[in-house]
């Protein structure tokens, strides 16, 4: 692959294939979410909830990234697209918190050591 082709897709302000792929990808996960519920996929099934939650990421992710391209080319959809980034995030962090750290409270010293905090 060409340096042009990532020149262009990490270039966000004036190229919208970044939140495209992300949208994409999220939605993958969505479908392996879905099909992680199936009797034949019993093997994966622990991992269900991750799937919603990475899917749910990858789609925040993805709205964030076309923001960058709203917020320079269509000044009225980045207006609207705002105020549902801010409830993303929130309803994001609520899952990652009640689904996968199952209301425990994150300890900074089990991520950093003893002696630091």
């Amino acid at each position: 692959m060409s340096e042009k082709f990532t020149d262009d897709l990490f270039d966000l302000k004036n190229d919208r294939r970044l939140s495209i792929y992300l949208y994409r990808a999220g939605f993958a996960a969505w479908l392996l979410y879905i099909v992680s519920g199936a009797p034949f996929m019993q093997s994966v099934r622990m991992y269900r909830t991750d799937f919603g939650v990475f899917s749910f990421f990858l789609m925040v992710m993805g709205l964030s990234a076309s923001m960058i391209y709203d917020y320079y080319h269509h000044p009225v959809e980045f207006a609207q697209k705002r105020k549902w980034l801010a409830v993303s995030y929130l309803v994001l962090a609520g899952l990652i918190y009640f689904l996968i750290l199952h209301n425990k409270p994150v300890a900074l010293p089990h991520f950093f050591g003893q002696g630091l905090f």
